[in-house]
């Protein structure tokens, strides 16, 4: 039999035989008992039902996945790759003779799903194979997630000639909650290098987020090289917080931070903000400023917010900002731009409203859709553009009136930067403090009374950098929480609870270690025992 014809076979037995209620095949290995049920999966799946028994992970493993050209490959070797970096074990991807391997992994495309969220996923692991059905590579990435999850950090060689990672037997349907899931990174406050950005995408990664909003610019330096405008690097780039050297990221540079999400299934979202939060761009081309409230453009090393604007009226602000959309947009594969728009207090009303709109078109031009900061409710805006709401619900449910979507973005809720509590070594407190149980303990669906949960796109967690630096500093503000946000995405509120999911969050400390994360050891979890 082919490997092909094999695999096919394989595929059929699982569902000629119902596999809940049914034991395994005989076993060849005394497989000690299990509880899949228990666990320590975040984010929490919608179903699981254990067997009992476990699947021994093994140097006669092999993966099998669905075509090459589909994605479901890259996925399964992702997958082969984090295992050799954890484990050193080497699992072929679609190349070991079938007489060669005892046990598989197959990664199988398949309409057969309880949900329709493109996103969807069951797995069923049995002693001798791991069947993972998705409907899209998407999918089958947040499948070996669950997967990568359940590999347990010591081998039992005990059990056979060769060591063997046994992973707990059973089944698990799994969806979204919500198909917007993302992190926002402040590189403007601080510059963070491209290896620093990478880390954090892992991390995001593994708990499921699908989103990665860059916020590029801000009035204390320009992240991003835009070549028809040179000196927003030359003289923009140069600054930030606190007077550290600042930097860039050249279009060759962000090209590749999209390459790496995309290939975890996780899009780059750009913003540069404006009108406001532009000083960095008026010093480099003091042309733009827009004089009024607006304060004399010059390097920025502080905190402060709301003196900066563009002039709304000057055609050079519209050919510039053309011209970044267009450069950026030809190296962004998501369909949505970020244009900003909070704190816009130097720009007046009329202004503002007059700039929102002029630019939202300029977005739609280069064939994206935009996304803005709550404030640019004010405007009369279409119902492509997403609001992301941060701290005025009226502004978020008037959006909603005109038919648009909304992220749910809440500076008191969700706002990494805020400090965890007074004992906190980075962040800020003007929005509250968020102890990692209050950044649990609150559901997105009803946060906003009145908004609709068909109108939320999603949720996503900001970092502001005014106070950090480094990876250190980051995943200190960031973990946890992060974790605990990438379940209020995933998991719906009727299964989620602070008491259950602290053990479960306790569970990821070998995983966090492995990757040198910083993590905030809060006294709410009992992280040692």
């Amino acid at each position: 039999m082919n490997t092909r014809s094999f695999l096919t076979s394989f595929i059929a037995s699982f569902f000629v035989v119902p596999f809940i209620g049914c034991s395994d095949a005989p076993k060849k290995i005394p497989y000690p008992e299990t509880d899949l049920s228990q666990a320590a999966l975040i984010p929490k799946p919608l179903k699981v039902v254990a067997t009992h028994s476990a699947f021994g992970l093994d140097s006669k493993t092999a993966i099998y996945t669905a075509q090459a050209a589909n994605g479901f490959e890259k996925v399964g070797q992702f997958l082969s790759n984090k295992i050799q970096t954890q484990l050193s074990l080497n699992i072929p991807v679609n190349e070991s003779p079938l007489e060669a391997v005892e046990r598989i992994i197959y990664i199988n495309q398949t309409e057969a799903l309880e949900s329709d969220a493109p996103e969807a996923y069951q797995l069923h692991i049995k002693n001798d194979s791991v069947l993972l059905n998705a409907r899209t590579a998407a999918g089958a990435f947040r499948g070996i997630q669950t997967l990568r999850q359940l590999i347990p950090e010591q081998s039992n060689d005990t059990l056979a000639e060769q060591p063997m990672w046994l992973i707990p037997s059973g089944k698990i349907d799994d969806a979204p909650n919500f198909g917007y899931r993302g992190a926002m990174l402040d590189v403007a406050r601080h510059f963070f290098t491209v290896e620093e950005v990478k880390k954090y995408i892992d991390l995001l990664a593994y708990y499921k987020y699908n989103a990665f909003h860059m916020h590029l610019t801000d009035d204390q330096g320009w992240r991003i090289e835009i070549k028809s405008w040179p000196k927003l690097t030359e003289i923009g780039a140069q600054s930030e917080v606190g007077g550290g050297p600042g930097g860039f990221y050249t279009q060759e540079e962000f090209k590749e931070l999209v390459a790496y999400a995309a290939k975890r299934h996780i899009q780059v979202i750009p913003e540069i903000d404006m009108p406001g939060h532009t000083n960095a761009a008026n010093l480099s081309y003091p042309i733009f400023h827009a004089k009024g409230k607006a304060e004399t453009p010059r390097v920025r090393t502080d905190m402060k917010v709301g003196y900066s604007s563009f002039d709304a009226y000057k055609d050079t602000v519209y050919v510039f900002v053309d011209d970044v959309v267009r450069e950026i947009t030809a190296i962004s594969p998501s369909p949505y731009f970020h244009i900003g728009g909070d704190e816009s207090h130097a720009t007046p009303k009329k202004d503002y409203i007059h700039f929102v709109e002029k630019v939202e078109k300029i977005v739609q031009k280069h064939g994206k859709k935009a996304i803005g900061w709550n404030e640019i409710a004010q405007a009369n805006i279409s119902q492509t553009t997403v609001g992301q709401f941060w701290n005025e619900p009226e502004s978020a449910l008037k959006m909603v009136e005109k038919g648009n979507q909304i992220i749910l973005s809440p500076a008191k809720k969700i706002y990494l930067d805020m400090k965890y509590d007074t004992l906190s070594k980075h962040g800020l407190h003007w929005a509250a403090y968020i102890p990692v149980d209050d950044a649990y303990n609150w559901d997105p669906e009803t946060y906003v009374e009145g908004l609709p949960k068909e109108q939320i796109l999603g949720i996503e967690a900001p970092l502001w950098s005014e106070t950090i630096s480094n990876s250190a500093e980051l995943e200190y503000l960031a973990f946890p929480r992060a974790i605990g946000y990438a379940e209020l995405g995933w998991t719906p509120a009727d299964q989620r609870n602070w008491e259950e999911y602290k053990i479960r969050l306790k569970g990821q400390v070998p995983y966090l270690n492995r990757n040198d994360v910083n993590f905030y050891r809060t006294e709410l979890v009992d992280w040692e025992n």
